[in-house]
């Protein structure tokens, strides 16, 4: 028997042998068709013409990628019959690389969450454990996909991160999450959320697996409009990949910022262990490490939870039960009844998180709050992507380098630097007791503040991974996040290697 089958029949097993940690909503293995496909890459392998370094391995996609295949539900009972008749491009993307699609990842409905718990198809469970042998949170809204990986369901997986969606659950269950530069990965296919905000993230067990992906995945797609062109892409590439800046990815040490501002007083030991001793290791290699501040940041998850639900409430408007979505109105339409049919469809067909959002964003957009919510969070936006460009040694590439006839100077007069390291999430995962169920005592804010670290390199369409690191004194895991400059993605990648699984 292969490696690759091996490898397959032991993802497949895992699948059935974890059911309980509800990480998946549908999976393809029953049909029988992934043995031909991994058969198939077998015989590529052998011929040495593997499609590409995924050939016949297992991934899965979180439910708010349309697949072909498999349906599209997006953990809402709204959609739960719906299935897409085409493929997303990411989704075509790593079919046309020789990966097989083995399932669909449960997740926050719609992807609003931090926890995975706000699906119809119920919470997704971490797979570890408190120490009194509590259900603990898989982290959201890419719980499934993340929780997938982690227990080697499947090679690697793809989730949505829209201010962390991607990062905190892999923070939560011990592995790598990234999210690309926004505009990178294709969002053709995807339900949208908050267009402006939304990017594809990938899972791996180890970085190597996830920049595999990525290689695959990061190519223009006319199809989708916030996609980079290839102009654009190859002045991206001119810019990192050619002197001073090409000389980092080689024997330069790097300078590694720390942002003051995400030393809060809330930040639980463990967090701040992994992070002290992150920084250590990169001193001991070699590397210099700068404080650096980020004032705007404070503000970021407020600007988040406007912004994001505004987009959202206009994205979700078409969830009607006429036009998508299914009708909980009656069989039959009746243009008297539109009101009635609507107010009902999205009342029994949307859960409590989707519709608390929407009827923020509503607010938000609304003539009489529009200037004191929506405006002014955008106004915050362009201030926390101005703080992350004064203090990125690299200019953003795509930021005008003149204005009006006169050269135009983003950068502060403290340290620059190249990447910066800060924690994922500031505690370890809550457990699912306080989120769900009669003994529930956490508030919708209390689950927003999970993203407070997140959420500032969403706003400006940063690159960021989140990656394990394993405390030797507690064996205890905690997420450490890397974040670079816009197009800078090889650099994360690099860092998160550096990091990624060490015992510190």
């Amino acid at each position: 028997m292969s490696s690759l089958l091996r490898e397959a029949e032991r993802c497949i097993a895992n699948q059935n042998s974890y059911t309980a940690l509800n990480a998946l909503i549908s999976t393809l293995h029953s049909s029988g068709q992934w043995l031909d496909r991994i058969k198939e890459a077998d015989t590529r392998r052998a011929q040495g013409r593997p499609e590409s370094r995924l050939d016949g391995r297992l991934v899965v996609i979180k439910d708010n990628i349309c697949t072909r295949e498999l349906p599209t539900t997006c953990a809402s009972r709204a959609l739960d019959k719906f299935t897409s008749p085409f493929n997303a491009t990411v989704v075509q993307q790593l079919e046309d690389a020789g990966a097989v699609v083995s399932g669909k990842a449960n997740l926050d409905e719609f992807g609003m969450g931090s926890h995975s718990v706000n699906s119809h198809f119920g919470p997704v469970k971490n797979m570890y454990r408190s120490r009194n042998a509590e259900d603990l949170s898989a982290g959201g809204s890419s719980g499934g996909s993340a929780v997938a990986v982690a227990t080697e369901q499947c090679y690697t997986a793809l989730g949505t991160d829209t201010g962390g969606s991607v990062r905190l659950p892999a923070a939560y269950t011990g592995i790598v999450g990234f999210k690309p530069s926004y505009g990178l990965i294709s969002r053709w296919g995807v339900v949208a959320y908050a267009n402006s905000l939304d990017t594809v993230g990938i899972f791996g067990r180890e970085v190597s697996s996830v920049r595999d992906v990525f290689d695959i995945l990061n190519q223009h797609d006319p199809r989708d409009p916030t996609n980079l062109s290839p102009d654009t892409r190859s002045r991206i590439g001119d810019q990192f990949t050619s002197p001073p800046l090409a000389s980092r990815m080689t024997t330069n040490p790097l300078k590694i910022g720390v942002p003051l501002e995400y030393n809060i007083s809330e930040l639980a030991p463990s967090v701040r262990r992994a992070w002290s001793r992150s920084l250590n290791h990169m001193l001991q290699q070699g590397h210099s490490i700068h404080p650096v501040s980020l004032p705007t940041t404070q503000l970021a998850l407020s600007a988040y939870y406007v912004l994001a639900p505004a987009e959202a409430s206009s994205n979700l408007a078409k969830y009607d039960g006429v036009r998508y979505g299914n009708s909980f109105g009656g069989d039959h339409y009746d243009p008297q009844m539109n009101s009635y049919l609507y107010a009902r469809t999205r009342g029994e067909g949307l859960g409590s998180e989707v519709k608390r959002r929407i009827l923020l964003g509503a607010f938000s957009l609304s003539a009489g709050a529009i200037d004191n919510y929506f405006i002014q969070a955008q106004r915050i936006r362009r201030l926390v992507q101005r703080d992350f460009n004064a203090t990125f040694l690299a200019n953003h590439p795509l930021m005008p380098r003149r204005l009006n006839g006169d050269d135009v100077n983003y950068k502060s007069s403290q340290a620059q630097v190249d990447i910066m390291i800060c924690p994922t999430a500031p505690s370890s995962p809550p457990a699912l007791s306080s989120l769900v169920g009669e003994g529930a005592n956490r508030s919708p804010l209390d689950a927003y503040m999970n993203d407070v670290f997140t959420v500032p390199a969403s706003l400006a369409g940063l690159p960021a991974a989140s990656v394990p690191v394993t405390d030797e004194s507690t064996d205890s895991l905690a997420g450490v996040q890397i974040i670079g400059q816009y197009g800078d993605d090889a650099l994360v990648l690099k860092v998160a290697e550096m990091l990624s699984n060490k015992r510190l």
